[in-house]
């Protein structure tokens, strides 16, 4: 066992050295830091892609923490197992005074957090967790009767009213480079080693746009236009702080800072309803009858719907991990409504797919296509993929980049009416909410 008593910095969601709040909390905590990084077997063994971009991502990013580490004479302890076990053998093999962690608000990460806050008081060892990947967490933000928002616009304006200065005052925690545990690196384990492969994607860069966010308001509808951040998989992952991103956002665009809270509305809405992750928000909602044709399912997730604005966005999510927003809501509302297929199953496979996938984000997405979830669409409101497309698409610059068959006569044709099957849905509602 390693005699010198140390604390240990667990990485999760926030994969980065400078404003990192745990990481900040770590280093002046008067023992020298040991950084870790957990490759989570639970969440590895059910990822169905062996090549998964995001886990590369997580893999480059973790290179990238070593480099700086090493150049200070400190190094990252990277582990691939189960997290409980990884635990019971660190407080074995180091004097461990105390872990430090920055919070995530997931369920299955909440019930990991409880086993291992378990294993570690066990032996008397606190475990600290602290705010980082948002502003305002679990019920920062309440109504006055004490009770959580379910509405959008009403919890933008309190979030906007609570907010001050020392919200997005920064944890340097890079000022404290002195403080890192002394060591030389251990071997960093390969992508192969842990069972996965590299792609060699080249993923969206961590810069932020300061012009684009200006315009952002004006940009952003139009899919054939570099009109969006593609931030999401930086804050993700925490590669990027999201109190510099609100900071640029509060001087920049009031449009863009709007979509970063309603990232931490869905985060309540997970952590304060945790029902939403298998059930709709909205209880009348579990009786609509969904028809679930598998085939339709298939053409869907193919790209081969006949409707060149949606199987657009599904070529760019197969082959990007990435799709425009303003097409992930016309392939959702397309999915549940004009085929009846049961949100959960295109939440699925966004979840497989999308290289920014959060929960809570996709979930509160999906709900609100299918008109189930909180300050959703109205179930009477069905995306024309049409009228989208010569609105948002016009020139079809991004239908033919997708498309590239578009209007020949080997694209397939509608796979169901479009008035027809709009009506269909607004009968099936009707009948579930009656």
């Amino acid at each position: 066992m390693n005699t010198e008593q140390l604390s240990i910095f667990w990485f999760r969601r926030d994969l980065r050295l400078e404003d990192n709040a745990g990481l900040f909390h770590a280093l002046r905590s008067g023992h020298p830091v040991l950084p870790l990084f957990i490759f989570d077997t639970e969440i590895l063994d059910k990822l169905p892609d062996k090549s998964d971009k995001r886990v590369e991502f997580i893999y480059v990013g973790l290179r990238e923490i070593q480099a700086h580490l090493k150049e200070i004479g400190s190094g990252l302890l990277v582990h691939h197992g189960n997290p409980v076990e990884i635990w019971k053998q660190l407080i074995g093999e180091y004097d461990v005074a105390a872990v430090f962690a920055n919070g995530d608000y997931e369920p299955e990460a909440i019930r990991r957090d409880r086993q291992i806050s378990a294993v570690l008081q066990s032996r008397g060892i606190p475990f600290h967790l602290f705010k980082d990947q948002v502003i305002f967490e679990k019920k920062g933000i309440m109504k006055s009767d004490g009770n959580p928002y379910v509405v959008y616009t009403p919890y933008k304006n309190r979030w906007l009213d609570s907010l001050n200065d020392g919200h997005l005052n920064s944890f340097p925690s890079e000022h404290y480079f002195q403080n890192y545990y002394p060591r030389s690196p251990l071997p960093f384990p390969q992508l192969e080693e842990i069972g996965f492969s590299k792609t060699g994607f080249h993923f969206p860069p961590k810069q932020i746009n300061k012009d684009l966010i200006k315009n952002y308001d004006q940009t952003r509808d139009f899919p054939a236009l570099e009109g969006t951040t593609r931030l999401g998989i930086h804050l993700r992952f925490g590669t990027i702080s999201i109190r510099r991103l609100i900071r640029i956002a509060l001087e920049l665009n009031p449009t863009f800072l709007s979509e970063l809270i309603w990232r931490e509305f869905f985060m309540m809405i997970l952590h304060n309803f945790q029902y939403v992750v298998d059930r709709p928000f909205r209880e009348a909602y579990r009786n609509i009858q969904w028809i679930n044709d598998e085939q339709q399912f298939q053409r869907w997730r193919q790209g081969a719907t006949g409707y060149p604005m949606v199987d657009a966005g599904m070529r760019q999510l197969n082959a990007t991990g990435f799709m425009h927003n303003r097409v992930r809501m016309l392939t959702a509302s397309f999915l549940t409504k004009n085929l009846l297929i049961d949100w959960r199953w295109g939440e699925q496979y966004f979840a497989e797919k999308l290289l920014d996938f959060d929960l809570s984000s996709n979930n509160g997405n999906w709900q609100w296509a299918a008109g189930c979830g909180c300050d959703a669409a109205p179930y009477f409101r069905v995306f024309n993929p049409e009228t989208q497309m010569k609105r948002f698409d016009p020139d079809l610059k991004y239908v033919k980049e997708w498309v590239p068959e578009y209007a020949s006569p080997v694209y397939p044709k509608p796979i169901v009416d479009y008035k027809y099957s709009r009506e269909r849905a607004l009968a099936v509602y009707k009948v579930a909410l009656s």
